[in-house]
């Protein structure tokens, strides 16, 4: 089992078997190509203009999103972007900064190029991390909107693309394959867990880190919401909100629960071995009275997680007001999780899902 740094709770398994900071990425006609098809993997960053960024993205419920999936509709501005990064520091806190396996993976070896690739980058820290932390390793960072960081490392570059039309263009090209909490814009998640096993090279790491938008009680215990008693019930909140979160998934097609399927796709697929599962329970807000270390710090951890779930809700609303639930729907049971996170009385759990395995020699 990982030593976790802040020793929240995890448990594990194993098997043998801004707009700113933005600019696309490619001399390519990319641009008009609604598909973002990346011909790959050419070295090369644009400065952004502003036909470039009018391309790239457009307005939504008032939030700026990419303008070329209808599958994933978050959004991808600078507000967004510095939720991200909040969420990276808390994950290398509670996680651990790369799974146990990724420095002997990328260790530089004479005479061999390592590569790694952030599939559905972000904010891009996870990639820049590995880029500063292995500097000899050729970083990728891959989503629908270009990235342009003035800090980004010469060993690191943005690759527009669109992951749900595949990944042939990579195959056997990487050492560590890593994707973060994007089930959201994914059609085909074991599709795409075969793409990423046939573009790590042999020995390669995939790093797969997923949340089925499922709110827990005290014990534990997921809170199931009926349909029609979205506002009959009594207790919490925010679990009604994941609800509505699920629906407008599903209803852009992307694979909500690919985090209750990872550790089966990932450990039956064959081209793996070395499968370990890791699930990491956060507190949604910080709830807990006790006095005690051990539960002062996860306090302390639920207080980030409790700020991420608040911009999220915020972040959520072109997803949930573009899929056609009634605006007044949205803004109640958003004001109430909100009331809920803030008040800190209702003891509500997040899981999250980790995999990590490697791909086989022959």
């Amino acid at each position: 089992m990982y030593d976790d740094p802040d020793d929240i709770s995890d448990t594990e398994s194993m098997s043998g078997s801004s707009i700113s900071r933005f600019a696309p990425s490619r001399a390519t006609s990319a641009t008009s190509d609604m598909s973002m098809r990346s011909p790959s993997p050419e070295p090369s960053v644009y400065s952004v203009t502003s036909l470039l960024r009018e391309a790239a993205y457009r307005q939504l419920h008032g939030r700026h999103v990419n303008s070329y999936s209808d599958v994933y509709s978050l959004p991808a501005d600078e507000e967004e972007l510095q939720r991200l990064d909040r969420q990276h520091e808390m994950f290398k806190r509670t996680m651990g900064k790369y799974p146990p396996l990724l420095p002997a993976v990328l260790a530089e070896r004479p005479g061999i190029q390592k590569a790694a690739v952030d599939l559905g980058c972000g904010s891009g820290s996870w990639i820049l991390d590995v880029a500063r932390d292995f500097p000899h390793c050729n970083c990728v960072a891959i989503d629908l909107v270009p990235m342009q960081n003035l800090d980004m490392p010469p060993n690191c570059r943005s690759e527009v693309d669109d992951i749900n039309l595949g990944l042939q263009h990579y195959y056997e090209t990487f050492d560590v394959v890593h994707a973060r909490l994007i089930c959201t814009g994914i059609k085909d998640y074991a599709g795409l867990v075969d793409h990423m096993a046939q573009t790590l090279r042999p020995g390669g790491l995939v790093d797969l880190t997923e949340y089925n938008f499922v709110i827990h009680d005290g014990n534990r215990k997921p809170i199931i919401i009926p349909d029609e008693r979205m506002f009959e019930m009594e207790g919490p909140w925010l679990p009604r909100w994941m609800k509505l979160a699920q629906k407008a998934i599903q209803h852009r097609g992307g694979e909500v629960d690919a985090a209750d399927h990872l550790f089966g796709w990932v450990m039956h697929h064959g081209a793996f071995t070395n499968v370990h599962h890791r699930q990491f329970w956060y507190q949604a807000s910080p709830w807990k009275r006790h006095t005690d270390i051990h539960s002062q710090r996860e306090n302390e951890i639920a207080a980030t997680m409790r700020e991420d779930m608040l911009e999220f809700l915020k972040s959520g609303r072109p997803l949930l007001l573009g899929a056609g639930i009634p605006e007044d729907t949205v803004n109640r049971i958003e004001a109430e999780a909100r009331r809920e996170l803030i008040e800190a009385h209702t003891p509500l759990y997040i899981l999250i899902e980790n995999v990590y395995a490697v791909r086989r020699n022959n």
